[in-house]
């Protein structure tokens, strides 16, 4: 859409919306964002109940806490493929935290009784309190396992 014209125009579109549009992956539900939209808006309603605290709040610590600092890339020479560690961009960190909270949940609802609303609200919160329960957290510490081992 309009954030894509030109680079970093997507820093400006807003948080919420940035989690809406990444909850549409996988092609079943591809373009349905007023199901997305529903979704977010249970899922915040949810984390108000649970924490009685402000849910856009609770979203921007989850992103916080679930970029990954340091990655590794590979790096080809001489016909050997090294992995190299490098550090993450802010705006890399930003993506990165929003693909792993929506892959977290997505996985956890599936095929259970909980709603994907349910379980992005858990997600969000076990996210922005830093605990390891949470997938994204999880992932980030194993990423940057990975790149610590490859300095």
């Amino acid at each position: 859409g309009r954030y894509q014209v030109k680079r970093f125009r997507k820093v400006t579109c807003p948080i919420v919306e940035r989690l809406v549009c990444s909850l549409m992956f996988h092609g079943r539900n591809n373009g349905k964002k007023l199901m997305a939209v529903r979704i977010v808006r249970h899922t915040f309603e949810i984390i108000h109940l649970l924490t009685g605290e402000n849910p856009l709040q609770v979203l921007v610590n989850a992103i916080i806490n679930s970029g990954p600092r340091e990655d590794s890339t590979r790096i080809g020479r001489a016909g050997t493929v090294r992995r190299q560690a490098v550090d993450v961009s802010p705006l890399r960190r930003v993506n990165q935290a929003l693909y792993l909270i929506c892959t977290g949940a997505r996985d956890s609802a599936f095929k259970s009784v909980k709603t994907i609303a349910e379980c992005l609200a858990d997600e969000l919160i076990n996210a922005a309190k830093g605990s390891s329960t949470s997938f994204a957290i999880k992932r980030k510490d194993e990423l940057e396992r990975v790149a610590k081992s490859n300095r």
